[in-house]
């Protein structure tokens, strides 16, 4: 709030169907950064075509994804848009069981889940 874009980027979001996702990995916001592109289309067009900006983007405003900046905004988004969700418990409890073997995606409950833990009822 308080930014010149503000007005224009709620409206944006507010368009249509968004859907917002926690990436878990040591180095998530780097890599998803590299992933989107230049926040910037038009330099995203020219620098790096193949990223999320450069081939999906409209506009600096409209440039069809997001994401945190750094950790500790990742925080702060995380707990805005998922209220119910404890970043620190999930450290201590989930983050340590996925790197403990082959990890799925479980399209029906929208989460990753270690192979062998439906067997142990932990998916």
């Amino acid at each position: 709030a308080g930014r010149f874009f503000y007005q224009r980027l709620v409206e944006f979001m507010a368009s249509g169907p968004m859907w917002a996702y926690i990436l878990a990995h040591e180095n998530a916001v780097p890599l998803w950064r590299s992933l989107m592109g230049p926040t910037k289309v038009f330099r995203a067009r020219n620098s790096v075509p193949d990223s999320i900006r450069g081939a999906y983007g409209l506009t600096d405003t409209r440039n069809t994804t997001h994401g945190s900046d750094s950790p500790a905004s990742a925080s702060r988004e995380i707990a805005f848009f998922f209220p119910e969700f404890n970043e620190q418990l999930w450290y201590q409890q989930e983050e340590p069981r996925l790197r403990c073997g082959q990890v799925y995606y479980n399209a029906e409950e929208r989460v990753h889940c270690v192979v062998g833990d439906e067997e142990k009822g932990l998916s």
